[in-house]
């Protein structure tokens, strides 16, 4: 649902999302590779399209994709980040419907050079195993 009523509409996200199945929570990822070195230092939309590289990794592990997400959680160290971390997300995930979305501006992350980590809550449906 894009905006219940007497709710302004978001823009590339959804106001409430619900569904049916197994719960799945992907803890934030950030950009780092299998190696835990991080991809794309200083440069935010490389960073994006690791962490969503990352999230795709986790969810097949649990048995799901990116069309079971229903919610994302962002947390940057600055909002002007947002155009390149909504880009990537489109890119992994599609724009219809968009899952519910939350971002925060934080002061900083685990380390230092790192600008984004993302969260993920998806539904599976039932019967499906990973």
């Amino acid at each position: 649902m894009a905006a219940p009523e007497g709710v302004a509409p978001g823009s590339g996200y959804s106001h409430v999302v619900w569904g049916t199945g197994r719960f799945v929570a992907v803890s934030g990822q950030c950009a780092l590779d299998a190696d835990g070195e991080v991809v794309g230092e200083g440069d935010p939309a490389a960073q994006a399209r690791q962490v969503f590289a990352n999230l795709r990794r986790c969810l097949a592990a649990a048995g799901a994709a990116f069309d079971d997400v229903v919610k994302l959680t962002y947390y940057v160290t600055d909002v002007a980040y947002l155009p390149a971390v909504r880009a990537a997300r489109d890119e992994a995930l599609g724009t219809t419907p968009p899952p519910a979305s939350t971002a925060v501006q934080v002061t900083a992350l685990f380390r230092p050079e790192l600008l984004l980590e993302v969260e993920a809550f998806a539904l599976v449906p039932e019967g499906s195993r990973p």
